[in-house]
């Protein structure tokens, strides 16, 4: 495994982040894990070397966030071993106070996540989206004072335009309030909307990278065809897949199967390689449910593309219209 700092903060990560969303209620998705079943994929990450995770309270109405601290409790020697990263914006219940980023949500919100992770603190707090209903003033003072009372180290975001990040950071500036060091966004080699703007804001602001979603949710590993062909349970039952990426995808999808061919290695692993070499990328959020979807991510990290090899990846790459924002 290797490690890289968090954009230009002295946070030290590895280059793959865990993603916890599959491990929690069994009953909410099929394809997802219980506790039990979900140990020994996160031991074996721990065991690979990863040390960062991320969750959500959102992910099975905050049982993710209950197993990811159980699971990281037991796997790791100290809370000082593992960067824990969790978010907040998603409707937690019925009330119209118990969303969003308001301050009173904000606040109550970082209070349920620790409860539910079991510690004193995050060290990444993330706000899922935009709050396009709470100025961002409100939310980035509440953000703030979640940092000085000590229950996260750093803040971050997630899937928005960049105007909107630029207006939420020079209004930290202005105020002397913390300032976001992440931003989670979608990408991956189907989907590249975010090199338009967000990615050069980032690489100039010095804010680390952290893409979802870094294989198309599966569609770069070989789970889906051309003309709805399904090979995997979380395929069959994916809708959001089916609005979010087209058959014309699949020529990105051939040229990754071709040179992964070549080289010898998965596509899933190729395609997380060609992440992991862009400048601006800190860790990619790969979920697993299999040991061998481990395997390809840690195995990414020592796979080297050349300029020509990204090039060819690159090359069927067709615009998109602006996907994961809402």
């Amino acid at each position: 495994m290797d490690y890289t700092r968090l954009g230009t903060t002295g946070l030290t990560v590895s280059r793959i982040c865990l993603g916890m969303m599959s491990y929690g209620d069994t009953s909410e998705r099929a394809w997802h894990l219980d506790e039990a079943a979900a140990e020994p994929l996160v031991r074996q990450a721990a065991e690979a070397g990863v040390t960062f995770f991320d969750t959500a309270d959102v992910y099975d109405d905050g049982v993710s966030e209950q197993v990811t601290g159980r699971l990281l409790r037991r796997l790791f020697p100290s809370r000082e071993a593992y960067v824990l990263a969790t978010k907040v914006y998603f409707p937690m219940g019925g009330s119209p106070n118990d969303r969003g980023l308001s301050r009173k949500h904000v606040l109550a919100a970082i209070d349920a996540s620790l409860r539910r992770l079991g510690t004193d603190y995050v060290d990444l707090y993330q706000i899922h989206r935009w709050d396009h209903a709470t100025p961002v003033e409100e939310t980035m003072e509440a953000l703030h004072e979640v940092v000085r009372a000590g229950k996260a180290r750093y803040i971050g975001a997630s899937s928005m335009y960049a105007w909107q990040f630029a207006k939420a950071q020079q209004t930290a500036r202005e105020a002397g309030w913390t300032r976001f060091v992440s931003m989670q966004n979608h990408y991956n080699l189907v989907y590249r909307e975010e090199e338009r703007e967000m990615l050069p804001l980032c690489a100039d602001q010095g804010v680390g990278v952290l893409p979802y979603s870094p294989l198309a949710r599966g569609l770069l590993a070989g789970n889906r065809e051309r003309g709805g062909g399904r090979r995997t349970v979380r395929a069959g039952a994916d809708p959001l897949a089916e609005e979010m990426y087209e058959d014309a995808d699949f020529d990105v999808v051939d040229a990754v199967r071709a040179l992964a061919a070549e080289r010898g290695v998965p596509a899933a692993q190729l395609a997380l390689a060609w992440l992991l070499g862009h400048p601006s990328v800190s860790a990619p959020v790969v979920g697993a449910t299999r040991p061998a979807h481990l395997d390809d991510a840690v195995s990414a990290v020592g796979l080297r593309l050349s300029d020509e090899e990204r090039t060819r990846l690159e090359a069927p790459y067709r615009p998109h219209r602006v996907l994961g924002h809402v």
